[in-house]
């Protein structure tokens, strides 16, 4: 008599035990005094301007009172304002291409092997970058000016006022080459950097192809510095509407040609310090820190698109 087999059921499968990650906060650690200083020094400054730009002094009672949007409203509609960023408006449409054009020709003329000396002339070009913007525009100022220098020499010379580039209708111009001359060596550092990483392989292919210099330049170099131009690029506008230093100095020796309100900065700078009007120079200082923002931002899209 045989038995008949009893079923036996399968095994379960044991289900895989979950492991939990454990959240490593030790990077924490090492960035947490790089967020300390930068909640310090920059997002406190700004959330206080943004309070005092809600506020305007009373001026018969004294203290201030709550105004919201009252001064970016006069801020929108302030002459003054509008003139001041129309003027670094220009200053930027003309200097920045001529200082990045003088900048990318020196990069690629010291990218080059047909160039002698290229240390040599990377380190003259570099050279005015290091000197502080007061000591340059105090150096430019003895050559621009009237009553002494080289351009007071020069109108001795000529027995007139033949050259006078602190007058109303030159001193725009003149600042814009203080600035040149400050900032192309930077700009240049910064393509030729970008220039070294181009991979060799690129340019023996070229030399394969019978590509001369001038084809190399537009179908390999400028394509692989097109993230360093935007860079420059996004720099210089900044640098441009935070134009400050060179007027400030320079109204020293023409005052009737250079307002205080001759750039927004200088504006923003005379209301608080000159004006004692603390509340409208934050305004007008977060006004232009947006509106920079904007463009540098557009300009950062429209750069970096793929195809542009």
């Amino acid at each position: 008599m045989t038995s008949t087999p009893v079923p036996v059921a399968p095994p379960t499968p044991r289900r895989p035990r979950v492991r939990r990650r454990r959240v490593d906060r030790r990077g924490w650690l090492f960035v947490a005094p790089f967020l300390v200083v930068f909640a310090l020094v920059f997002l406190v400054p700004v959330a206080y301007a943004i309070g005092l730009s809600l506020f305007r002094e009373q001026v018969f009672f004294g203290g201030t009172t709550f105004v919201g949007l009252d001064n970016y409203r006069l801020a929108l509609t302030d002459p003054r304002f509008w003139e001041s960023f129309g003027r670094v408006a220009l200053f930027l449409v003309v200097q920045v291409p001529v200082m990045l054009l003088l900048a990318l020709v020196a990069a690629l003329a010291i990218d080059s092997a047909r160039l002698h000396a290229a240390g040599f002339f990377r380190i003259v070009i570099f050279l005015p970058y290091a000197v502080p913007a007061v000591v340059a525009t105090l150096m430019w100022g003895f050559v621009y000016g009237d009553t002494f220098g080289l351009a007071a020499d020069l109108n001795g010379l000529l027995g007139r006022d033949a050259v006078r580039p602190l007058s109303g209708d030159w001193v725009l111009l003149s600042i814009g080459n203080i600035v040149t001359w400050e900032f192309v060596g930077y700009n240049m550092l910064i393509l030729y950097s970008a220039l070294k990483v181009v991979p060799g392989e690129l340019y023996e292919a070229a030399a394969i192809d019978g590509a001369g210099a001038f084809r190399t330049v537009l179908g390999i170099k400028l394509p692989a510095i097109r993230g360093a131009l935007v860079i420059a690029t996004i720099f210089s506008i900044i640098g441009s509407f935070q134009l400050f230093n060179e007027p400030n100095i320079l109204r020293t020796l023409v005052p009737n040609a250079i307002s205080t309100y001759y750039t927004p900065n200088m504006y923003a700078y005379n209301l608080s310090f000159g004006g004692q009007q603390y509340n409208y120079s934050a305004t007008v200082a977060i006004v232009m820190g947006v509106i920079t923002a904007i463009i540098a931002y557009v300009v950062q899209l429209r750069g970096t698109r793929k195809g542009a």
